[in-house]
């Protein structure tokens, strides 16, 4: 590792992944020729759409992302309600360069009136919405996905029992035990908060990543 970077393996791919914090060196890194190696940029919630867009328009590379729970509703009719130059990848599935990528937006529902917030039983629902796109991808590839993206963590896993907005959703640990991908990478909790030990955990052959604020993956 060096400094906010993180050097693991994701297939035959270069990956910038953000989330829930604007890094104001991105705006001199950017034009002065980093990250022009990467081939994909993936952003976990809580960013600012101008920002994804800058950071798209800049690399000109695809770009997937899921919803935070700071983030606006997605709205058809509404070009604020999405980054331009990107896709929302919540509750669908993408092949880039035989990457197997899948999305889960949202986190744990702490507020009656929050956007992309849900309940533990809410977000199960909204996973099992996933399961034809999955099997599709076992039965045409042999395999449900290779990275998942999530705003929230799991549950009891990078999250913070001592902060109900930052419970972790146990559906995702039903995403991962169900379709085992290589990396899930999420943001949501801090890497500063006291129960955060680490920003990797393996569960089982799936290595957890929090890529708060932001980090590369490479293979």
């Amino acid at each position: 590792m060096h400094g906010s970077n993180f050097y693991g393996t994701i297939g035959n791919v270069k990956i910038l992944a953000v989330s829930d914090q604007v890094i104001d060196r991105m705006y001199s890194l950017l034009p002065s020729g980093h990250f022009q190696d990467v081939d994909l940029i993936l952003g976990c919630g809580d960013m600012p759409y101008t920002y994804l867009e800058y950071i798209v328009t800049m690399l000109n590379v695809p770009m997937y992302y899921v919803p935070g729970n700071h983030d606006p509703q997605d709205d058809l009719t509404d070009k604020r309600s999405r980054a331009e130059g990107g896709l929302n990848l919540d509750l669908k599935t993408e092949l880039h360069k035989k990457l197997l990528i899948g999305g889960f937006g949202g986190c744990i529902r702490y507020r009656p009136d929050g956007v992309n917030q849900y309940s533990q039983q809410q977000a199960y629902l909204r996973a099992y919405q996933m399961l034809p796109q999955l099997l599709i991808n076992r039965i045409k590839y042999g395999r449900a996905l290779d990275v998942l993206i999530s705003h929230s963590p799991p549950y009891e896993i990078h999250d913070d029992i001592n902060d109900p907005a930052h419970h972790g959703l146990k559906a995702l640990n039903w995403l991962i035990r169900i379709t085992k991908p290589r990396y899930h990478i999420h943001g949501h909790t801090h890497f500063y908060r006291n129960n955060l030990e680490t920003q990797e955990t393996m569960v089982g052959s799936t290595k957890v990543i929090n890529v708060y604020p932001y980090k590369i993956l490479e293979f």
